[in-house]
């Protein structure tokens, strides 16, 4: 079985207010590239990608008239992708959801938010987490804006396992007027990162202190050693997340020794510096069970992974649908 993650920068741009694709020469919401280019760099994607699941960070909108389900299972239809069904967890108001596009002959997910909204502990993801940020000795009160979407999933071969698909808050100082401030609220935001870190972590162990096979994938907005805000905090969302009893081979080799280069998943151009940064961002992270069923991870990063450097179509696809690169996981089942 092929599992992936996949953030589609302003997919949601794509759809009118009915769910209807809008194929044409309208600009899309990605830098000088249209609806119609996004749009068919997306599905030679995901046609390429040949996943079972897909999780998509960045979903289309849910609100008064659009409905996240019927745009992406529209989409899949336009464009003829296997991944015919689609779920979702809970609606937010950022016009980011959170969904998987799945193929039904292979598995069955539904939306399965266990946990009880009032644990102090470990809410479920709609709720209110309460703790204290920054030791003042008063709880702070710490809400998802993109609730975590939690599925229990079964295989056609008779497998369950739950999936949590995630999309952590940015730690961007979006905003800032002077450097002072965007410190600030670089730092405001790295804590409310981690907070939501530490919930979702509360979360998975419950699960594995139950046996439960368990899959987190999503885009973590972090991973180690990424900004010097870290030191302030001591680590990142993702080493809390692993220390949970989760598992990424490319988390881990971020926090290895580092002789070459790191692993990426996202690029974002840097115009006044004339350069591109890169990042790791994206991950699916397993249970220790699961990493006995000849787990294989891999990125679709268009200069760095072999074969979509060596297919120009696929390659130009990849930098035209996003600025975030597919990550995969083949797993037996």
């Amino acid at each position: 079985m092929r599992l992936a993650t996949y953030n589609i920068e302003w997919f949601a741009n794509l759809f009118d207010r009915k769910d209807r694709v809008l194929v044409d020469d309208e600009w899309s919401g990605r830098h000088d590239v249209t609806r119609a280019q996004q749009a068919e760099a997306i599905a030679k994607v995901l046609t390429a990608l040949d996943a079972d699941a897909v999780l998509i960070v960045e979903a289309p909108n849910t609100g008064k008239s659009q409905n996240t389900v019927r745009a992406l299972q529209g989409f899949a239809e336009a464009f003829d992708l296997r991944t015919t069904h689609a779920v979702m967890g809970y609606p937010n108001d950022t016009h980011q959801e959170l969904a998987l596009l799945y193929d039904a002959n292979v598995l069955k997910p539904r939306h399965d938010p266990v946990g009880d909204p009032s644990d102090p502990t470990a809410p479920r993801f709609d709720a209110e987490f309460r703790i204290d940020l920054d030791v003042d000795e008063t709880q702070d009160v710490v809400q998802f804006s993109k609730p975590p979407m939690e599925l229990a999933v079964e295989t056609q071969a008779g497998n369950a396992f739950r999936m949590i698909g995630a999309h952590l808050k940015s730690k961007a100082p979006h905003g800032a007027g002077s450097r002072d401030e965007a410190i600030r609220i670089s730092i405001a935001n790295r804590r409310k990162q981690l907070a939501q870190a530490i919930w979702l972590s509360r979360r998975v162990r419950g699960h594995l202190d139950c046996g439960t096979p368990t899959i987190l994938l999503g885009d973590l907005n972090d991973g180690p050693g990424l900004d010097e805000f870290e030191h302030l905090f001591g680590r990142s969302s993702v080493e809390i997340l692993l220390e949970a009893g989760l598992f990424d081979p490319h988390a881990a080799k971020a926090l290895g020794p580092r002789p070459g280069s790191l692993p990426s998943t996202a690029r974002f151009a840097r115009p006044d510096e004339g350069r591109f940064l890169e990042a790791l961002l994206d991950y699916i992270m397993i249970s220790d069970d699961l990493r006995q069923r000849d787990p294989s991870w891999r990125i679709w990063h268009p200069f760095r992974d072999a074969v979509c450097w060596s297919n120009p179509e696929l390659r130009e696809a990849l930098l035209t649908a996003s600025d975030h690169f597919p990550v995969t996981l083949d797993i037996d089942l």
